[in-house]
């Protein structure tokens, strides 16, 4: 075994090709080479490493039990690699700016969409990075610099030791929405007709939950609560199916009532859902930023 300072990158290249591909011809035609010239090489390279890479089954080359383990290490050094080229051929070629947002679970999908949506029409040409996830994972991800912005039905929590600033974008009445068909078999003025009518509830992550619940107690006297969610698409979804009744800005009522086929029951003036953004500045500078607040003054206006 020859003493390794160093890894011979065009070595591993040579086994990585030949180990996608099966055999040295075959790798031999993608690399443009002799099967001569990859043969010695990977000898070479064999002997450096001091162990067997390959062996021959029938007119295959199979790998050891050491070229198996190898073979992931390979694929990420090049996989690593094609997606370097790929990032400076893209900024080389349009100059784009990549801006990474995050959406909480709980934010309304509609919402979350209206805001960001300016974002990708500025003069510079902006790439959109959306994630979505729970509000503490994605803080963690924004104070380590995975993303710009967190969009949050809530200020960020106090307890977490993330350095941010909470910048809030616009808040609505809570309104209440049904499919047109159970909406027909329900009694009475609103709220009354809520009464023993099936709820679709936001789970215990949503900013409004607590006040939400406080409300129907007091006004619900037979609460009827046939499924809670931890997501707000998922909420409307089953709404849409009619299985229950469920709650949402009432600012968007037009979209969610076009976009899911149901209508609004009324409104909630004393439950108000808020919409934050959370960033590491504290005081907002960034252009997307900048559109996405704007926004936010346009569709909370009413």
């Amino acid at each position: 075994m020859r003493a390794m300072s160093t890894l011979n990158y065009k070595h591993l290249r040579y086994f990585w090709t030949v180990a996608r591909s099966g055999s040295i011809a075959k790798a031999a035609e993608q690399l443009h080479l002799s099967p001569q010239s990859i043969s010695g090489q990977l000898t070479e390279f064999a002997e450096t490493l001091g162990v067997e890479l390959f062996r021959r089954v029938g007119r295959r080359l199979e790998l050891t039990e050491a070229g198996s383990r190898i073979l992931p290490h390979a694929e990420d050094i090049f996989n690593a690699g094609d997606v370097l080229l790929d990032v400076v051929r893209d900024q080389a070629a349009s100059k784009t700016t990549i801006f990474r947002v995050g959406v909480s679970d709980s934010v309304s999908k509609a919402v979350a969409c209206r805001l960001v949506a300016p974002a990708m029409a500025l003069a510079v040409p902006t790439r959109l990075v959306c994630r979505e996830g729970r509000l503490a994972a994605l803080l963690a991800d924004m104070a380590v610099h995975r993303l710009d912005l967190v969009i949050a039905d809530r200020p960020m929590p106090s307890h977490l030791s993330v350095r941010g600033y909470n910048h809030l974008l616009g808040e609505s009445e809570l309104g209440v929405f049904a499919a047109a068909a159970l909406a027909a078999t329900l009694t009475g003025p609103f709220p009354t007709c809520l009464n023993a009518a099936p709820l679709l509830l936001p789970g215990e992550d949503f900013a409004v939950r607590a006040r939400l619940m406080e409300w129907l107690h007091t006004h619900v006297p037979r609460l009827h609560i046939v499924g809670e969610f931890d997501d707000s698409a998922m909420i409307k979804a089953f709404g849409q199916s009619g299985v229950g009744l469920f709650f949402a800005p009432a600012a968007i009522a037009q979209t969610i009532c076009a976009q899911y086929d149901v209508v609004m029951l009324g409104t909630i003036p004393v439950l108000r859902e808020q919409v934050y953004a959370i960033t590491t500045e504290r005081r907002i500078s960034h252009p997307a930023t900048l559109a996405i607040r704007q926004a936010a003054r346009e569709a909370f206006s009413t």
